[in-house]
């Protein structure tokens, strides 16, 4: 039976435990360049020091005007990317494999001086209108996320993560609420993401995953569900995508009647169906971050890979203390060996 420490193989990556840390912006480039900093190096190698399986480092763009704010990171320039590899290679030296989420905000950009978007339509009435883009500038986005790719594989990721969901750029494309476009961009939902991920794949060794991000469901009035969700992710497969990484929400703001609950694993139910609708590997993530409910995921085969956020927030080493928990072995360093009780049969 699989539990949160069996290890987890797919193509060429190869993770020594079932957790992952999701991509979480930290909001702390200082300098405003887009280049990690040491706070970003601090923050992701102490996760691997605590025993994480798989790292995805938080939302990094693809253009200047791609970031939520000027104090994210980027992937526009090469010089980006040794920062990025200092990371990497840290974070292998502790046994933890690292992936990067590749984005553009769209619509979302909030320091923008106009947003782009599938087209002009405004996220909320405090939010600034974006402007369409053309149809050349949209293969010209397709274009910047495949050199986006092609430096993260200099950087020496080891997987990449697609952002399609949260009511990002290619969220705001795959969404009929947001993409009224007459072109063949509006005609076909899917075909910014899917020449998306062909790019990506392009650049991307034939070993190497791919990871989709999606929102399995908007929580607005007119918004998708389960059914349409499942039909694009059926295309984003057929381009490529290896693994969807199932969150939900994201593109406009939450009508009262579609709330989504917080209780916990509230977002497992879309993981599950998306796994056994596609017959794809999918990472569950929302409210994950009890040791027991985490391995009961895995346990009862609704996912593949767990995602602890908040957990991981607030404490590095929860990879760690999860594993004296559940009772097996989660790799304690031996610097910190006296910190933790014995695990039994060790």
């Amino acid at each position: 039976m699989k539990d949160l420490f069996t290890p987890y193989e797919m193509k060429d990556l190869k993770l020594k435990n079932r957790v992952v840390m999701p991509p979480m912006c930290q909001y702390s480039v200082t300098n405003k360049d887009g280049i990690a900093t040491d706070w970003h190096y601090n923050h992701y190698v102490s996760r691997a020091i605590g025993g994480t399986g798989l790292i995805i480092i938080e939302m990094t763009d693809v253009e200047p005007d791609g970031r939520i704010s000027d104090f994210d990171l980027g992937i526009w320039s090469d010089e980006q990317i040794p920062a990025l590899a200092r990371i990497v290679d840290a974070c292998h030296s502790y046994g933890a494999k690292v992936g990067i989420q590749i984005a553009h905000a769209g619509r979302k950009a909030e320091d923008a001086a106009v947003p782009v978007s599938s087209s002009a339509v405004p996220f909320d009435a405090d939010s600034k209108t974006p402007r369409a883009l053309t149809t050349d500038e949209v293969k010209g986005m397709v274009e910047k996320f495949r050199l986006s790719v092609k430096r993260a594989i200099q950087a020496g990721f080891d997987v990449i993560e697609l952002h399609g969901a949260h009511g990002y750029l290619i969220h705001q494309f795959h969404s009929p609420l947001t993409n009224q476009r007459a072109d063949e961009y509006g005609k076909d939902l899917t075909l910014f993401g899917t020449e998306i991920i062909r790019a990506a794949k392009s650049e991307m060794p034939e070993g190497m995953p791919l990871i989709m991000r999606i929102s399995a469901q908007e929580y607005v009035e007119g918004g998708y569900g389960i059914k349409e969700s499942l039909a694009f992710s059926k295309a984003y497969k057929e381009a490529g995508a290896d693994i969807f990484h199932i969150s939900a929400g994201g593109e406009g703001p939450i009508a009262a009647a579609d709330k989504p609950g917080t209780h916990a694993a509230y977002q497992v139910p879309l993981a599950r169906e998306i796994k056994y609708g596609l017959n794809v590997p999918v990472i569950a993530v929302g409210r994950l971050d009890e040791p027991a409910l985490a391995n009961a995921v895995i346990g009862n085969e609704d996912a593949d890979l767990v995602a602890v956020g908040r957990g991981m927030l607030r404490n590095p080493y929860w990879t760690l203390e999860a594993g004296v928990e559940l009772q097996q072995d989660p790799g304690i360093p031996q610097q910190y060996a006296f910190g933790f009780p014995r695990i039994k049969g060790n």
